[in-house]
């Protein structure tokens, strides 16, 4: 089935972006998910759900086009990906409105979500000409080291609801780059903007087959049969620690290669000299961006005693402040969560926390009508023993802990399983140098709230994952060097 002209065609009807599952450059029509958005609780469309058969079809459209994308010059591989970025770019505002409507984030949040999403495009289109290699003596004498990259092969990208477009294009990006074909299966959540980029990349000039994306009400099953399949060779997840420990697990039957980016539970530290103006502007992004559904949203905020009742106060009013309502509205700022689920795990948090002694300053109670909301939260004096201070918020919720020192700060930062993310404010850049050293984390924001960035590795420690993503580093996931001693 052909791809249509978007002449006439309005790109943000969901109904586009609903003709099937798509294997090897074509459309498969099915149907069997319902996609909800939770702005409303009303159904948007319903896409293809794909079985274990489908997705032997998705890896075998991989292996048929994997060796002419492998062979295909990097120049040419990069101006595809270059010109999936002016696509994307053309229609920004259509992918924003689309976003809004499966995912219910504000437009404000989802038109920077589709331009950090192009950006990863743009970036790996001018990484795919730098793969370096190596040439040198070895030690001995007797030979020279020669070391050249290959593509790994075929990659399962398996990508979250909250960031539907960038989590894409941040592996779509780097596997297309170093040669890879890929099976992207989006989250059932938000499959459409998934399928809307597959048909701009298509657009783009992916050749039939490089790209194949499936969306299935069978995760398992559907995901396990890949991995075993010996034509698969990577498997990049994003997603909770919990799934990403059963796949790491079912990687290894057949060595799998894994790049793993999990769960968070980001600290948020405020010292004393901090500028609090600045705290509080950088404490609103580190939060609320995607209203809080975030693996990087700042979730436990340590704010040192001298401090900690103005920032209480001044956190307390801006997000009392903020308006809630549906995602399309260009007035809203805080959209609705994802389920019903979040919300009511989110309201357990609060309310174990409340119980534990915690005072709620704003928010504190999911709204009522249709949708699926939860105001934006302060608690203060919240225990460090409440389930709110270790499991991940994943909503807009600020809970914030006093402390004194400098060393008790690190020892609370510290006091997760997870290190994906933190934030450090301080005048003193030579004591948040220190502190960030000292926070066992994959990453660091100084008077920041926000540190994602296409150009810079983003990946976590402990059991925040495995590997990095973006940057010089990302694509080096998506490669096997190959070491040739040779002698003249």
């Amino acid at each position: 089935m052909p791809l249509e002209s978007l002449t006439q065609i309005a790109f943000s009807d969901p109904a586009l972006h609903a003709k099937g599952l798509f294997i090897g450059g074509e459309w498969l029509p099915g149907r069997g998910i319902p996609v909800i958005n939770p702005s409303t609780a009303e159904q948007l469309a319903e896409v293809a759900d794909a079985s274990v058969a489908d997705a032997m079809n998705a890896v075998a459209s991989a292996q048929t086009a994997a060796a002419g994308w492998r062979a295909t010059p990097p120049r040419q591989r990069a101006e595809v990906l270059r010109r999936w970025f002016g696509l994307m770019t053309d229609h920004a505002e259509d992918l924003a409105m689309l976003i809004s409507l499966e995912n219910g984030k504000s437009l404000t949040d989802a038109r920077g979500e589709v331009a950090y999403a192009a950006e990863f495009f743009r970036w790996y289109a001018e990484e795919a000409v730098r793969i370096a290699g190596e040439f040198r003596q070895a030690p001995s004498g007797a030979n020279h080291i020669l070391v050249d990259h290959d593509p790994i092969g075929i990659a399962v990208l398996i990508t979250p609801w909250n960031f539907p477009a960038a989590m894409a294009t941040r592996k779509i990006g780097p596997a297309l780059a170093a040669g890879c074909t890929v099976i992207l299966k989006p989250a059932s959540e938000t499959p459409l903007t998934a399928y809307a980029m597959a048909r701009l990349g298509a657009m783009a000039g992916v050749p039939a087959g490089v790209v194949n994306v499936i969306t299935t009400s069978q995760p398992g099953p559907v995901v396990n049969a890949m991995l075993a399949d010996p034509r698969v060779r990577k498997l990049s997840f994003t997603g909770s620690t919990g799934v990403g420990r059963v796949l790491i697990a079912e990687a290894a039957r057949t060595v799998v290669s894994c790049s793993m980016e999990l769960g968070g539970n980001a600290p948020f530290l405020v010292f004393d000299d901090a500028d609090l103006d600045a705290a509080l502007d950088g404490a609103m992004i580190a939060k609320m961006r995607n209203a809080g559904e975030a693996c990087t949203a700042a979730n436990r905020f340590y704010v040192q005693a001298g401090i900690h009742d103005a920032f209480v106060a001044g956190l307390t009013k801006r997000m009392a402040a903020l308006k809630v309502g549906p995602g399309t509205d260009p007035a809203t700022q805080v959209g609705p969560m994802i389920t019903t689920k979040a919300v009511a795990k989110i309201d357990r948090l609060v309310r174990d926390a409340v119980a534990g002694g915690a005072n709620v300053t704003t928010g504190g109670m999911p709204l009522p009508g249709s949708g699926y909301y939860y105001p934006p939260t302060v608690i203060e004096n919240v225990s460090a023993n409440a389930e709110i201070a270790r499991e991940e918020i994943f909503g807009p919720v600020a809970p914030v802990y006093r402390f004194d020192s400098e060393a008790q700060a690190i020892t609370l930062a510290n006091a997760t399983e997870y290190g994906l993310a933190a934030y450090v404010y301080s005048r003193d850049l030579s004591r948040a140098l220190r502190v960030g050293k000292g926070i066992e984390t994959g990453m660091v924001a100084i008077n920041r709230g926000l540190m994602s960035d296409p150009a810079a590795p983003f990946g976590g420690a402990k059991q925040s994952g495995l590997g990095r993503e973006g940057g010089v580093t990302g694509i080096m996931e998506y490669l096997e060097p190959k070491y040739f001693a040779v002698n003249f």
